[in-house]
Order: C-alpha cells, then structure tokens, then sequence
C-alpha cells in the first residue's frame, strides 16, 4: 500500500520537470530574439544557434540511449528519477554562469539537462508497473503522456513569458526552483526494487539487437521511417518558428511587432500541438490498428501545408491574407494531419513487434525519433548558415517530406507479399 503514494508524486514531479526542460529552452532562445532586435545577431545567426540549442537536449537521447535503459533496469527507477532531476538542476546552474562567463555556458547546461532527461524518460514510464496495479497501467500511461504534453505547452509560453518580463537571472532562479521542487517530490517516493541481474554489455547487445530486428523487418523498417520522418519535420518546423515567426510578426502586426515577442511566437508551436492532439484523437476514431492505407496520403497534405506555411511572408506581403487568424487556422490543420499520420504508425509498431520485447521496440523508436531530430537540427543549422531565410527552409522542407513519402511507396496490402516480407501502404 505505501507504493500508492509513488504514483501521484511520480505525476506532479514529471510535470514539473517537462515544464522545466521547455521553459528552459524558451528562456534561452527568447535571449536570441532581443539580440536580434537590437541588430546583435543577422538572422541567419538567430537561425543557426536556435538549432544548436534545441539540437543540444536531443544528443544525449542518442548518444546514452542504450546506457539510460541498463540504469533504469539494473537499479531502483527511484533512484534515477532522482538523479535524472540532480543533473537537470546541475544544467540550470551551469547556464545560470553565463551570466558571467557567456553564453556558451547556456548551451553546456541546456545539454546537462538534457542528459537529465534522457535518464529521467525511462524511468518515468518503466517504474509505472511497479507502482500501479495492472488493470490501471494503461489509463497511467495515457495520464502520463497528457500531463506530458501539457507541460510541454505551458512550459514553452511559460519560459516566454518569464524571459519577455523578468531579468535573466530571476528567470534562472524560478528554473531551479521549478527543478528543485521535481527532485524534492522524487526524493519523497518509496524507493522501488533493483535488479542486480542486469550486466551492461548484455543490456547495450540487446538494444542494438533489437534495432537490427526491426530495421530487417520491411514492414516495421519503414514505419519506423514514417515515425522518424514526424519528429524530424516536427524537430525542423520548432527550430525554425522564432526567425519565421519574428518576420510574420513584423508583417501582420507592424504596430505591435515588439510586444511580447517571445510569448507570440510560442504560440505557433502551442497551436501546431494543439493540432497534433487533435489529430491523434482523429486517428484514433478513423482507423483500425494496422490500417495505414491511408498514412501516404496524409504525407502528401503534411508535405502541401509545410509549402503553404513557407509561403505565408509572400501572402502577407501581397496581402492576399491578414493578421493571425489564417496562419492559426493553417497550423491547426497542419497539426492535425500530423497527429493522423503518427498515430496509425505508433499503433502498427506496438501491435505487430514481438510482445516480449515491446520496451525495448519503443526504445528503439525512441533513438531512432531522436536521431531524426537531431539531423533536423544539423539541417537547420546548415541551411541558416548558407543564407536560406525562414520561409525557404520551410519550402525545402515540404519536398523533403514529399520525396521520402515518395520513397516509401509500397504495393497496396492486398497485393503484399507474404507476412514475414510485406511491406507496409505508406
């Protein structure tokens, strides 16, 4: 009975921390957008760093994978909840001396939390079935998630909010704070059971076996392609909104182009999740698990409305559209085809990989989804420091996505080859 209590610390804890990992982000990038606007930085540099930053909590996911799930299997999930949370609030104090030391100090410590969170992750979701009964698990997953995603919202305008009206350092001061109370509420959970069985170097074999597996296996190689694909033009389109979104803001808002920026701004990534929420639902209403006929399709209108999306400077400038409300609209659809297209491949891949090993095979997903953004991020990095304005790194994006939905073109499933070869309709 006293693991009850795990559970709803395990709720407020996660929560704070998401919120703490995008708050963090946006205190960072909000700094680049005032720089800007003082002439500081050109925006080809405002591009670039933004992608070296966010691209700097992403390497850890890839990078000590495999480590992070022998911890969390080998010693108490209690344990690295609470170490995940000591090196996040370590990362915060660390970005907090580049207030004295520069700015580089920032990114050393958005990467410490970052490796904060890559040991926190497993953790979260692994210690679930050892604190809440069976029947429950699935309900706990879904309550997990939905507090995860709200963090993530609240977290981003959270930090633009802070950054726009508060000095820096206030601003580092409520993040550790924010840290401080998540590492508390973990330090109060009943430590949970180790398991001393777990060796290291069959622990990392079973995860790259594991990877092989599903990349030999045709049909779940490429949903694993079209889950990449999601969070690499997801990782491109959140890089790429503070400099789009500084030069809609000056065309559709001239009078008040300097007001709030910051909070503005994350309110295109708060639509588009939004969007994503709803699609996910949709998806689930639509379609039958394993049903993905119809996921080529909703690549083809992902690829479309990301065009659209680099267009809109052009539509403002000849004022074929005004003000916010179109480009709200435009990300609240693109949002929604999104969630279509990422659920029905999530669903495939959970129903149709050895059951035995699901933990593993969303392990896999996990580094493979990483990997992707982590490339978007390199992609961003390199198209500000060519010149590509905003919009165009939005328009090579769009055949980006319509090139690799090309290269996934497959025969329709009545028509696929036997089980153990068939490839999947996306």
């Amino acid at each position: 009975m006293h693991m009850k209590r795990n559970y709803p610390l395990l709720l407020a804890s996660q929560f704070l921390g998401a919120f703490g990992d995008n708050a963090m982000l946006a205190v960072i990038l909000g700094q680049l957008v005032f720089l800007r606007k003082e002439g500081q930085l050109t925006g080809g540099q405002l591009g670039a760093m933004n992608a070296l930053y966010t691209s700097l909590f992403f390497v850890p996911y890839v990078v000590l994978a495999p480590l992070a799930g022998f911890l969390n299997d080998r010693y108490a999930k209690t344990s690295w909840l609470l170490g995940g949370n000591v090196i996040k609030l370590t990362g915060t104090a660390v970005a907090g001396l580049s207030l004295w030391l520069g700015g580089a100090w920032q990114g050393i410590g958005y990467c410490l939390v970052g490796i904060g969170g890559c040991i926190y992750s497993p953790a979260k979701y692994g210690i679930l079935p050892e604190i809440v009964e069976r029947e429950r698990l699935v309900k706990a997953n879904g309550l997990v998630e939905l507090l995860t995603v709200v963090a993530i919202l609240t977290g981003f305008v959270g930090g633009a909010a802070m950054v726009d009206t508060l000095p820096v350092p206030g601003c580092y001061l409520i993040l550790m704070g924010i840290f401080g109370v998540s590492l508390i509420l973990n330090a109060c959970m009943v430590r949970t059971p180790s398991n001393s069985r777990v060796e290291l170097q069959r622990s990392v074999d079973a995860f790259f076996a594991n990877l092989g597996n599903l990349l030999e296996n045709p049909r779940l190689f490429r949903v694993l392609c079209g889950t990449g694909l999601f969070w690499f033009c997801g990782a491109v389109l959140k890089m790429n909104f503070q400099p789009w979104g500084l030069n809609v803001i000056d065309l559709a808002n001239r009078a008040e182009a300097n007001l709030y920026l910051n909070m503005r701004i994350s309110l295109y990534v708060v639509w588009l999740t939004l969007g994503i929420v709803a699609g996910s639902l949709l998806a689930g209403q639509l379609h039958r698990v394993g049903d993905l006929r119809f996921t080529r399709r909703y690549g083809w209108l992902l690829a479309g409305l990301v065009e659209l999306l680099g267009l809109v400077e052009l539509l403002l400038s000849a004022e074929f559209i005004r003000g916010q409300v179109p480009i709200v609209l435009m990300l609240l659809a693109m949002g929604t085809i999104a969630g279509c297209f990422l659920i029905p491949l999530n669903a495939a891949l959970q129903s149709e990989c050895d059951q035995a090993r699901l933990g593993k095979t969303i392990a896999a997903q996990n580094f493979i989804d990483n990997l992707a953004m982590v490339g978007a991020g390199a992609l961003v990095f390199v198209a500000n420091r060519a010149g590509i304005r905003p919009s165009g790194i939005f328009l090579w994006l769009a055949a980006l996505v319509a090139l690799v939905v090309i290269a996934l073109k497959v025969p329709p499933k009545e028509t696929a080859a036997p089980a153990d070869d068939f490839e999947p309709d996306i």
